[in-house]
């Protein structure tokens, strides 16, 4: 087994690693306890939390905890570089923080829930945990990956237990609509199946859009099927990189209604760019996050 810590106070503006994975951004981790997204308001706890990676030998389980200033990680491979990724450790928090606009609610967020990082998820699994997110609570949302993990992924071994890998494409692409109905993914399941088979057929894949202008990014990623702009936007901030995306979901737009109504200019590509301006440009993604837990947690009534 490979282990190591990461000094948080070397992290400019810290670490809030329960915020972090269980804030809505991210449905490819797990609590080692099984009490992912119990609480609404989560913050600030020291369990343990997993997730899978490809490597070139397969998947690999890694683990992390933080807790007396320190992020401890576990794998079985040398992952400190990839923790650091998947955790946006490397973002300047103090900086992105003053991109934001200097409005009460947003000062309330970023002090609820400082330390809290935009996650970077693998590409794939991303594309599939968004296209299961339509209309549905977070909760739900997480159980359907870990239940496509038990299905449909391989079993790791690591540290004397055992761990689901999530699927590859050619698994999903191969299983019928039935038995991802079965798992709950309703209507979803179609779109599952034939995304998948898209990247596993090597028609597209969602790391295609890196490098692309932001806009055209979010345009070259509603060729998979059932990603319309919102879901695109979340592969765009929470896997690709792009930190200006701001998915308007249902509380995003309850927040422009109540806090920013001159933004809203009935459309999606409108409003988008007038939200994003708005809440910090190159950052806007990072403030949108903060107000989604904030606000979804009950921090202020809507």
């Amino acid at each position: 087994m490979e282990r190591g810590t990461i000094d948080i106070t070397s992290l400019p503006g810290g670490l809030d690693l329960q915020a972090t994975v269980e804030s809505g951004q991210s449905y490819l981790w797990d609590r080692e306890d099984g009490r992912m997204y119990e609480r609404e308001a989560a913050s600030g706890g020291d369990a343990w939390y997993w997730t899978t990676l490809r490597s070139d030998d397969g998947p690999v389980v890694v683990r992390v905890r933080q807790t007396d200033g320190e992020l401890m990680w576990e794998s079985s491979i040398d992952a400190e570089s990839r923790v650091q990724m998947l955790l946006g450790l490397d973002d300047n928090l103090p900086a992105i923080r003053e991109t934001a606009p200097p409005d009460a609610v947003v000062d309330e967020a970023f002090d609820a829930y400082w330390g809290m990082r935009i996650v970077r998820d693998p590409a794939f699994p991303t594309l599939i945990s968004f296209i299961c997110s339509a209309q549905m609570r977070v909760g739900r949302i997480h159980g359907m990956q870990q239940a496509l993990r038990r299905e449909f992924g391989e079993t790791v071994a690591f540290d004397g237990r055992t761990y689901d890998a999530f699927p590859t494409p050619v698994a999903l692409a191969a299983a019928s609509e039935a038995e991802l109905r079965d798992l709950n993914l309703g209507y979803r399941a179609p779109y599952v199946k034939r995304s998948a088979g898209m990247v596993a057929d090597g028609e597209a894949r969602p790391e295609d859009a890196i490098g692309l202008d932001y806009e055209d990014a979010r345009e070259a990623l509603t060729a998979f099927v059932g990603v319309g702009d919102k879901v695109a936007d979340c592969i765009l901030l929470f896997s690709l990189g792009y930190l200006e995306a701001v998915p308007l979901d249902t509380w995003i737009r309850g927040t422009i209604e109540e806090y920013y109504p001159e933004c809203d200019r009935g459309n999606y590509a409108e409003t988008s760019r007038a939200i994003r301006e708005t809440l910090g440009g190159e950052y806007a993604g990072y403030t949108q996050t903060y107000l989604f837990h904030y606000l979804r947690s009950g921090g202020r009534e809507q």
